[in-house]
């Protein structure tokens, strides 16, 4: 008779981020029972750990103080973005700017003093050459390190008579690491003066939060999505402007700036419910407006968010949403980007995002900042329905999407007309719609075609993400390659190759195709829409307002604290 290992797991965490989510997912998959309790506030958290009553409290993403009810009484382990013995709120902003060669995660037993309990498990990683945006570092080596640690820290707990080593044991495979101050705006803090190089990397250590403070055209600003330039001039000067970027000048340079936020002063009332000039995260030209009047446009600009390269019969369009949205402007652009590579003789035309997001569908910072937020998100989903016609359309070549990162709503949805769809392994996907909207993308056409009609009502009300393997069970995708960034790439390619020379009539055959034109799921879906975007049948704007704002959630939703059920 076999023993049963499976652990009940109450996941605590400040959001169902990238990094929750992929963890519940992972476990779920490994057969233990998982719940979730948000941090809402101590005594509602001490309550659901009351009603969970599970064997381990495991903490992927917590911003939060654990509260000692709960620590002493309950198996309680924090998973730390740092290597053994680093400590302090700010770890990988340090080794962005110190520019640590090797980095880690290290899961810990939670005491009253922060980050110091004994350890459970812990990974280490190199670091990218290159200094790293923050949040890419945090969605791709940190993530997956935080869920080899989790799975080894169920393992163990599943052995109640595991003893997790002491602090001041454990060994420090990143040496000098210790108790390391929290950054503040002050300490991030750089001159235009300075060298490009570094103010990239000081950007890059703060993206995508908090960003840093400056000052561009007398506003002053956060800032983010930083590169460096090619051109020179006056330190802190606007240079110029290409697509949505400003280039500024620094002392021997210049750097790209793709995004800024407007910085409001405490003293100044919330200008979050100002149309129009919100204090949100927006391509910078947005948040610059008419001070770019006298500001030349450039034929040049940062790295393109989109490319096509080409290799022999397979062509390659690869699109890099910041954040994984997608404006209207960037829809439109991404549409014509399709039809010209589609307009090749190659054979296959892979479509993909960059290594760790592919899209969450349409934009809701720019939609909110618009000063006809309805008018915006009306254009915006047209925009990328536009996309999607194109994806799911039978053409001269097989249609690859690849989602090499995380997609949620549209973003999910919008690959699934192709012939064929991809995925690395360890994404994960949000393939329903949970801010008010009914979802188009051509999803209740692209859905149940892959899925059946059962299991795609199922995921769109149920509302939970699924991984890259368990979305291949289903049959959402059709491949899964390999979890390892540079591995999928070579596996892709050596996959697109191959299709490149089977027979078009076979590659055809791939997805099923609609009893009826696509332009009947599309027309049926946008009457939904219209009722939700000029109306507010179901409340899309307060819960966009609420989610671009990152509004703290009142509870926890039932979907997820199956304990409060």
């Amino acid at each position: 008779m076999g023993v049963d290992l499976s652990v009940k797991i109450l996941l605590l965490a400040s959001a169902f981020n990238g990094l929750t989510q992929r963890i519940w997912c992972e476990l779920r998959e490994a057969g233990h029972e998982v719940t979730v309790e948000l941090a809402v506030d101590p005594e509602t958290v001490i309550s659901g750990i009351e009603a969970a009553k599970p064997d381990l409290v495991l903490c992927p993403f917590l911003r939060e103080r654990v509260p000692e009810q709960i620590w002493r009484y309950w198996r309680t382990v924090i998973i730390h973005p740092g290597p053994v013995g680093d400590r302090g709120t700010s770890s990988l902003d340090h080794a962005i700017l110190s520019q640590a060669p090797v980095w880690g995660v290290t899961a810990l037993q939670a005491i009253d003093e922060m980050d110091a309990g004994p350890i459970w498990a812990t990974r280490t990683f190199a670091m990218p050459a290159q200094p790293p945006r923050k949040s890419d570092l945090y969605n791709g080596p940190v993530t997956d390190a935080a869920v080899a640690c989790a799975l080894e820290v169920v393992a163990k707990a599943a052995d109640l008579s595991f003893v997790p080593t002491p602090l001041e044991f454990a060994d420090r495979a990143v040496p000098g690491t210790g108790l390391l101050p929290t950054l503040r705006q002050a300490d991030r803090a750089f001159s235009w003066n300075e060298e490009p190089e570094q103010i990239v990397r000081r950007i890059r250590a703060a993206d995508g939060a908090p960003g840093i403070r400056t000052s561009l055209l007398d506003l002053p600003v956060f800032a983010y999505d930083a590169h460096v330039g090619t051109a020179s001039g006056l330190p802190g000067a606007v240079l110029a402007r290409h697509e949505g970027a400003v280039l500024v000048g620094t002392g021997g340079g210049s750097v790209w700036l793709g995004h800024l936020k407007r910085a409001v002063s405490p003293d100044q009332p919330d200008q979050s419910a100002q149309p129009g000039q919100p204090a949100l995260k927006l391509p910078a030209a947005l948040v610059l407006g008419e001070r770019l009047r006298a500001v030349p446009v450039s034929r040049t600009g940062p790295p393109r968010w989109l490319t096509y390269t080409r290799h022999g019969r397979v062509g390659t369009l690869t699109f890099r949403a910041y954040n994984g949205a997608l404006s209207t402007h960037q829809c439109r652009h991404l549409a014509t980007a399709l039809d010209q590579a589609l307009r090749q003789d190659t054979r296959v035309l892979v479509v993909r995002g960059d290594d760790h997001v592919f899209s969450n569908g349409v934009h809701l910072n720019v939609i909110e900042a618009a000063a006809d937020p309805a008018a915006e998100a009306w254009a915006n989903i047209r925009a990328i329905n536009a996309v999607c016609r194109q994806l799911a359309t039978p053409c001269g070549q097989t249609i690859v999407v690849a989602y090499s990162g995380n997609a949620g709503a549209g973003g999910a949805m919008m690959g699934l007309g192709a012939g064929v769809t991809v995925a690395r392994a360890g994404v994960v996907l949000n393939p329903y719609y949970d801010i008010g909207l009914y979802g188009s993308e051509l999803h209740t056409q692209t859905l149940p075609a892959r899925v059946g009609l059962a299991v795609a009502q199922r995921l769109l009300t149920e509302r939970l993400p699924v991984t890259a393997g368990q979305a291949a069970g289903l049959g959402m995708i059709d491949e899964v390659g390999p979890g390892d960034v540079a591995a999928f790439d070579h596996w892709l390619t050596e996959r697109a190759q191959a299709w490149a020379g089977r027979s078009r009539v076979a590659m055809a055959d791939c997805a099923d195709r609609p009893s009826r034109p696509l332009s009947y799921y599309e027309a049926t879906e946008l009457a939904e829409m219209a009722r939700d975007m000029f109306d507010d049948r179901d409340g899309f704007a307060a819960r966009r307002h609420d989610f671009v704002f990152k509004r703290r959630p009142d509870a926890t939703p039932l979907r997820l604290a199956t304990h409060r059920g």
